[in-house]
């Protein structure tokens, strides 16, 4: 067994390698030359994956679907009889609210279970018919090989006649398309592995109440707070908690002392909404302490869950946001939503007139991990205030901030990449314990290749920057969210749109700002 990686053994080597024999062999100026390309090739390996074992846990999948459904029709009857204004639960949690949230969550494991399924079949399907391509491949380079016989020795290689010359440049025709197809078996083995990748880990990101393992909370109360969503938006695009609050309050609740923890208890079951207790678990989540957390209540304890999401929840998702509306003169989605407190916008400078680009996003990033760090901005110092003027205020005083922890440049214009990182560390990765690293992409091969591990992020509850370029300049914005090909993007102009994956790789990321800004040409991934 060996312990040390091949560079074959990664997709994107293979993929160069295959696209270099491949033009080399149409120029080979030589029989022996051309046999050596062929063995090349050759050696390269055939994709990788065993369609029959994918297909079983398919199958696997597939069969869990019908035990979920006679669950949900359990719950359903249940739902349907009327129950009484019961609480249960530690936390105090009226039962119809649990029964309710019972069912979408038995549905969402019964959409889980269906689309995993669907998922391998997928992938299954794909790599077998890639491994076919390839076999493909590699019988007419052997056939090609056999054509041209062995290798000529020292003085026959000196000289070709015509029909030598003949067999050799038809080899070499017949051999590079061979190789084209074992390199089309490669790309569309890595890309359909890479959409599994990401389809798989959105299903492991939205079985939510799982993610909860203390055991100072019941079932109930983790059931509730995994299913709570903002109020007035589609639950399942705006969870007040994400997959990795989930986890990061779970175990900070477990590392609290008798009293801290006996505090935090009575916090969550004198909550007057599922909202108020989400966002103080979100807040324990974020890094803040029992007793921080006991004044952010007071704050906004008996508040109506509008004006929680008004003042916590910078970002909601609409559910039209994905629908395609064309492009604006500009280059941009029309489909675009703004991102605003009481009419103001979250917008760098407060009207868009300054380069705080960079600090502007971190800024609104830390707002939607942290439900305390939002209040300070939009309630102002006692959590009250509804007042956009003052909002603004606040806001561009915090962008100032952060744009001079990074050594920004002069007159609000700009940031370097290590000032970004750092402040990226400093104000988001505290609240996600993330450190923030840089990756630069500098082709559309880097970008496909960093994919999984963005959407992977975002899905968790991970804001990721992304740095974009073109003829007027570079831009920052951050990757929010993703659903499906679909990446959503918050501007610091003060909106949010959505992008495809084609459009992140292939250099169309001025849909997310303006056509000058197509190329993204670094991220910023939260480990």
């Amino acid at each position: 067994m060996s312990f040390f990686s091949s560079p074959l053994d990664s997709p994107s080597f293979r993929l160069a390698l295959l696209a270099g024999l491949s033009k080399n062999m149409l120029g080979a100026g030589s029989k022996n030359e051309l046999l050596d390309l062929i063995e090349n090739a050759l050696s390269v390996p055939a994709p990788g994956g065993d369609q029959g074992v994918l297909e079983g846990l398919a199958r696997l999948y597939r069969d869990q679907v019908d035990h979920v459904g006679s669950v949900f029709d359990q719950v359903d009857r249940v739902g349907r009889k009327g129950l009484p204004e019961v609480w249960v639960g530690d936390t105090s949690v009226l039962a119809s609210d649990v029964v309710n949230a019972a069912g979408r969550s038995v549905n969402q494991m019964s959409e889980a279970f269906r689309g995993c399924a669907t998922v391998l079949l997928t992938l299954a399907d794909a790599i077998g018919a890639a491994q076919r391509k390839d076999e493909q491949g590699r019988g007419q380079l052997l056939e090609q090989k056999k054509t041209l016989g062995g290798k000529d020795g020292f003085f026959d290689d000196l000289h070709e006649n015509d029909e030598e010359e003949w067999d050799r440049a038809n080899a070499a025709h017949f051999g590079s398309y061979a190789v084209d197809l074992m390199h089309a078996a490669v790309s569309e083995a890595q890309e359909a592995t890479r959409i599994a990748a990401r389809d798989l880990n959105k299903w492991a990101a939205e079985a939510r109440a799982g993610k909860m393992v203390t055991s100072e909370l019941t079932a109930v109360d983790k059931l509730m707070l995994a299913d709570t969503g903002v109020a007035g938006a589609e639950t399942e695009l705006n969870e007040i908690l994400t997959a990795d609050d989930l986890v990061r309050a779970s175990t900070r609740m477990d590392l609290l002392g008798l009293d801290d923890e006996m505090a935090l208890q009575r916090m969550l079951a004198t909550s007057d909404s599922p909202q108020e207790r989400a966002y103080l678990m979100k807040s324990l989540a974020a890094g803040h302490s029992v007793a921080e957390i006991g004044k952010f209540q007071d704050k906004i304890h008996g508040k109506d869950p509008d004006w929680l999401r008004r003042h916590l929840t910078p970002v909601v998702t609409a559910a039209d946001g994905m629908n395609d509306e064309g492009l604006a003169p500009d280059g941009s989605n029309n489909n675009k939503d703004d991102v605003t407190f009481d009419g103001q916008r979250w917008v760098q400078g407060g009207n868009g007139s300054e380069g705080t680009c960079v600090a502007s996003s971190t800024v609104t990033s830390r707002a939607m991990v942290d439900p305390l760090y939002a209040l300070e901005l939009t309630g102002g110092p006692d959590g009250q205030q509804d007042d956009p003027n003052a909002f603004k205020q606040r806001l561009v005083a915090e962008q100032h901030r952060l744009h001079t922890e990074g050594d920004g440049g002069e007159n609000w214009g700009g940031m370097g990449p290590e000032g970004q990182e750092r402040i990226n560390d400093t104000a988001v990765g505290s609240a996600t314990g993330s450190d923030y690293e840089r990756q630069d992409l500098n082709s559309a091969a880097d970008r496909r290749a960093v994919l999984t591990e963005v959407e992977k992020s975002v899905t968790q509850g991970r804001p990721v920057p992304v740095d974009v370029s073109g003829k007027d300049g570079a831009h920052a914005m951050t990757i929010i969210a993703q659903e499906g090909d679909k990446l959503q993007v918050y501007n610091p102009w003060g909106l949010t749109t959505w992008v495809s994956e084609d459009d992140f790789i292939n250099g169309h990321m001025g849909k997310a700002s303006k056509s000058e800004l197509p190329n993204a040409y670094s991220v910023y991934l939260p480990r």
